[in-house]
């Protein structure tokens, strides 16, 4: 059950990181305002991983982990990019739920690469939450 705790937790985040983020991101330009953001994450980040002592295992990454985490990375930067664009431009309340429909993405990519069961109730479910965010958006 840990793992729902933390998946919760990410929602709840997400959710005020749209709001401080629409807020953020008024008369300023969106990439200006994704430098920013990053570079309080990158600061954040190091420091909780210093402190947990994980940065010692840098050293143990292989060139194959190096790979994926320099290309998750670059699909976050330019996620975030355009989400804060989208938050520029849209209001938040219809950003985000659309925003969200990256759940389909990722239940299309782990089922083609992580080999990760798609069944019909995932299918149920990611359709609803298609639904969901249509009509949330469309307001």
């Amino acid at each position: 059950m840990n793992w729902i705790i933390w998946s919760l937790l990410s929602a709840l985040f997400a959710g005020l990181t749209a709001i401080f983020a629409k807020i953020g991101v008024a008369n300023i330009g969106s990439n200006l305002a994704t430098a920013i953001r990053t570079c309080v994450i990158l600061v954040l980040v190091w420091v909780i991983a210093i402190a947990t002592k994980e940065s010692s295992a840098i050293a143990t990454l292989t060139k194959r982990h190096w790979l994926f985490l320099i290309l998750s990375g670059l699909a976050t930067g330019l996620s975030w990019l355009c989400y804060f664009r989208a938050l520029q431009l849209g209001e938040a309340s219809r950003v985000a739920p659309i925003d969200k429909l990256s759940i389909v993405f990722v239940l299309l990519f782990a089922g083609l690469f992580l080999h990760e069961p798609i069944t019909w109730k995932s299918m149920c479910g990611v359709g609803l939450i298609v639904c969901g965010g249509i009509l949330l958006a469309l307001k």
